[in-house]
């Protein structure tokens, strides 16, 4: 990838967590790029259409070009129309949030939501981001299907969450998150409370594409008033019977398929 290329993506992907915009100042602060490349990336992000500048403000936002595009690959990938219907029924059964994040590569990316909670406290993280996968239900089960070196290599690669970032009980050591994989691995679901955000719980487990292997990762999360440990062990069964149903579902999707042939197409080691 060529550095210019490479640079672009850094703008777009601060952009893409700061809906209120960037001033030229703040994104070379922090991207820590010179301040007459980053003018000239955003000049030709303009060019392109991914990238506005407010005149009155003087700030950089994001058009809707990119998201456009992320919004047709999900549409064309079948994720809206197999995996929203039955996302919006298990959120109705739960009253709490349910998210569907996909796995590629090394990461997990929420790529589908439904809203449960109709009052009171409603838990809504931004869409569209990596999953941290020491501090997540959701982490933790993905990687309670992998080796242990598997695991503790994503881990390696991403970082540990720390309690000053997300909730006080994330754990910053493999020897303190390796149980919570290896608990996840026996029950076939994963539990948090917390630890991704403070008096937050949350519960995942995985959805198998047609070669069985993990595509993704069935979510529900709330606050800890309301999910209490009990509640989710109530709601294990209902969680782990519609991951089941999303995967039976996933053999028309093109993007559940990619993994299928991918896999069928891996020269024999």
């Amino acid at each position: 990838m060529t550095a210019v290329l490479q640079r672009s993506f850094r703008v777009l992907e601060e952009l893409a967590i700061a809906p209120e915009g960037r001033t030229l100042s703040e994104l070379v602060n922090e991207l820590g790029l010179p301040l007459s490349a980053t003018h000239r990336l955003l000049a030709d992000l303009i060019e392109q259409g991914y990238v506005r500048k407010d005149e009155r403000r003087g700030e950089f936002l994001l058009t809707m070009k990119m998201p456009a595009l992320g919004l047709r690959f999900l549409s064309a990938a079948g994720i809206a129309d197999i995996a929203q219907p039955i996302l919006e029924r298990l959120a109705g059964q739960c009253g709490e949030l349910v998210r569907l994040a996909l796995v590629e590569d090394d990461q997990l990316i929420y790529v589908a939501k439904a809203q449960g909670a109709r009052q009171g406290i409603v838990y809504d993280p931004e869409m569209g981001r990596p999953v941290t996968l020491s501090v997540s239900a959701a982490g933790i089960v993905w990687m309670s299907t992998k080796t242990e070196e598997e695991a503790m290599a994503l881990v390696s690669r991403q970082g540990f969450g720390t309690p000053a970032e997300f909730g006080p009980r994330a754990p910053t050591t493999f020897k303190a998150l390796m149980p919570m994989v290896e608990l996840a691995r026996s029950r076939k679901f994963a539990t948090t409370q917390d630890m991704f955000l403070p008096a937050m719980s949350s519960m995942a487990t995985p959805v198998y594409g047609p070669a069985q292997e993990v595509r993704a990762v069935l979510i529900i999360a709330g606050p800890m008033s309301r999910l209490s440990e009990e509640k989710m062990e109530e709601l294990a069964p209902v969680l782990q019977s519609t991951a089941q149903e999303l995967s039976a579902a996933s053999s028309v999707s093109p993007m559940f398929r990619r993994a299928l042939n991918s896999r069928q197409t891996e020269p024999a080691s």
